[in-house]
């Protein structure tokens, strides 16, 4: 017979203790779920709930100034727009969560992307291969941090910011005097990231097995707590949930079918941004990600391997930047001298803080990446909508970032005044 002790030790091992409150999940109906959400904004935990607010009124703001926003032809590009840099997001949020940063995944991604048009344009090399090279050469900048990082005590901000400029500089190497490099048009790479679209009734397969994905997990995870004898989440609510993101999804994906459809390459950023979610919500690892990232002298003394958290984050932020920086390319269909430079950078940390991660460590989740991109370029594509130039969008990030780290600060004092910080 199983012990209790291990059921919880278990069940604790699968979702970070600071995302849900015992009590609020007992409560049942629809009465009990909009308290418990009350409870918790009071006690500070906010969520996701002020970037959706705000994506809410930039995209009300957009759409009275000008009705071609959220026209079905527009928010089809935005998705394609999204996806680069959101994977490049995705990996910053991963850092993030250890309390590190990295300032370099810019020149990251247009270094790997440097090297990927070379292999395959210059050298003859498959595509295949050439991207394969690419990711494992940003696999291994990663992995060059994460040594520095732990064996000679280099804050992340000086290391990664080297990384910056030297990354840079080889960069410019790798392209030498041409400065710049165009991958074919017909070329497979390219067709995906510009051409290739979900076919309709796919994509509301798509849809389908995400709603029930979700009461899967749901469930599987409320049968795990009543086992351990914890309160769960009701098959009511459960269903009701899952129901919502069919219905919602599905009236999404029909919009987006009007005309061109959801772009394969936007599929592949959601699927990175599911496994990551589930890799930190339901795994041992994910489970020393947000530990470290909370207190690591604590997580060192709870027995986690501490450098091999730090060196996993900045592997796998780097690598996604690699593959960020390989997609980017194939939307431009070339690469040059300023491939991730620009602001690619510092709307790639923007996003990830923008969406709910916490600057300070510990909070947050894979969909901030997801929220924070399509904020910014939400913001982008609304201001070049309206003839503005590239200054008014510089500007409003940057006020929508400052109010999302004030946000952060301010609920981090609560959850503090309310013992859950």
């Amino acid at each position: 017979m199983t012990d209790r002790s291990e059921v919880i030790k278990q069940t604790d091992l699968e979702t970070p203790t600071d995302l849900r409150d015992e009590r609020l999940i007992g409560r049942q109906g629809l009465r009990g779920v909009a308290e418990g959400l009350l409870d918790r904004i009071r006690g500070g935990d906010l969520g996701v709930l002020p970037v959706v607010i705000g994506l809410i009124v930039i995209w009300s703001v957009f759409q009275a100034l000008n009705p071609i926003f959220l026209s079905s032809v527009n928010l089809v590009n935005l998705t394609l727009e999204c996806a680069p840099v959101g994977i490049i997001a995705l990996g910053v949020v991963v850092v993030l969560l250890v309390g590190q940063i990295d300032l370099s995944v810019g020149s990251v991604s247009g270094l790997t992307s440097a090297v990927m048009a070379v292999l395959f344009v210059d050298r003859g090399l498959p595509a295949w291969l050439a991207i394969l090279s690419a990711i494992v050469l940003g696999c291994a900048i990663g992995w060059i941090y994460g040594q520095v990082f732990n064996r000679f005590g280099v804050p992340s901000f000086v290391i990664t910011m080297a990384g910056l400029l030297g990354l840079l500089g080889v960069q410019l190497w790798v392209l030498g005097a041409k400065g710049s490099i165009n991958l074919p048009f017909d070329s497979g790479l390219v067709s995906f990231a510009q051409l290739a679209f979900v076919p309709a009734w796919l994509s509301y397969v798509f849809v389908a097995v995400a709603a029930a994905g979700l009461f899967a997990s749901g469930y599987a995870h409320a049968r795990r707590r009543r086992q351990a004898s914890l309160s769960a989440t009701s098959t009511r609510l459960l269903i009701a949930r899952s129901a919502l993101v069919l219905v919602g999804l599905g009236v999404v994906v029909w919009y987006l079918n009007q005309t061109r459809g959801v772009g394969w390459m936007f599929v592949l950023f959601l699927a990175l941004v599911l496994v990551a979610h589930y890799v930190l919500a339901r795994t041992r690892f994910g489970k020393s990600i947000y530990a470290v990232g909370g207190n690591a002298e604590a997580a060192r003394r709870a027995g986690i391997n501490v450098k091999a958290v730090y060196t996993s984050a900045f592997v796998l932020c780097t690598t996604l930047a690699a593959v960020g920086g390989v997609l980017a390319a194939a939307r431009l269909a070339a690469v040059n001298q300023s491939s991730g430079g620009g602001d690619v950078n510092l709307n790639a940390i923007a996003a990830a803080v923008i969406g709910g991660t916490s600057l300070f460590g510990g909070r947050g989740t894979a969909f901030a990446a997801l929220l924070g991109i399509v904020v910014i370029q939400s913001i982008s594509s609304g201001l070049t909508l309206l003839n503005l130039d590239s200054s008014f969008r510089f500007m409003v990030t940057g006020a929508v970032l400052l109010l999302a780290v004030a946000v952060d600060s301010v609920a981090r004092r609560s959850r503090a005044s309310h013992g859950r910080a």
